[in-house]
């Protein structure tokens, strides 16, 4: 199994205030917006480096409430934009599952426009270990990163603060291939961190 970092997620409590919190940081522009119908979300994309990308998303309000929790626990979020979650891509996502700990979901199947994945999504929302474990992707087709315009911006550092540093650690071992960047640290409250190159500096999205 061959896994890399698929893509950052900064959840927000509407798409437009995640955008412009995001673009003022970054100090670079996103996407066109795009819909999750299964989900009821919709969100803006920007490339990252490594064949990788950062994604705004929020709650669709035009869109008719899915019969099951939205992913990344979006039913429950709120406050101001933030880093939420992160995405492993895999080659094979059912041994990816068969090594996760438990509650990282069941498989579901997703396409928009030319792309198709899938994609283990919790039946509750919420990822292990309060979102510090990543969600789960294999992809069906092309990888929509080469296809967005790339600003500059590439991940320094991700770093994963959780109560149970360790466990988390533990649980990431299988996914070995994609920590070369990832730092997990003991902290009370859970977070995620990443720290940006952008073309106006180091920047830290928190």
């Amino acid at each position: 199994m061959h896994c890399a970092l698929d893509h950052l997620v900064i959840s927000a409590p509407d798409l437009e205030t995640g955008r412009l919190w995001a673009q003022n940081l970054l100090d670079i522009p996103f996407g066109t917006r795009g819909v999750h119908a299964q989900m009821g979300t919709h969100n803006h994309l920007t490339a990252l480096d490594r064949g990788a990308y950062l994604e705004v998303i929020a709650v669709d309000p035009e869109a008719a409430a899915p019969a099951h929790p939205r992913w990344f626990d979006l039913d429950n979020f709120r406050g101001s934009p933030r880093l939420s979650n992160w995405v492993l891509n895999v080659d094979d996502l059912d041994a990816a599952m068969s090594v996760a700990p438990e509650g990282i979901g069941r498989v579901v199947q997703f396409e928009r426009g030319p792309y198709s994945w899938k994609m283990a999504v919790p039946d509750t929302g919420k990822l292990p270990f309060d979102g510090c474990f990543p969600a789960l992707i294999e992809w069906q087709s092309e990888h929509p990163a080469p296809a967005l315009d790339y600003h500059g911006l590439a991940l320094r550092r991700l770093k994963l603060s959780h109560p149970q540093s360790d466990a988390l650690k533990t649980a990431l071992e299988p996914f070995a291939e994609a920590m070369d960047n990832v730092r997990i640290v003991n902290a009370s409250v859970p977070s995620l961190h990443a720290e940006i190159g952008t073309p106006s500096g180091e920047i830290w999205i928190t």
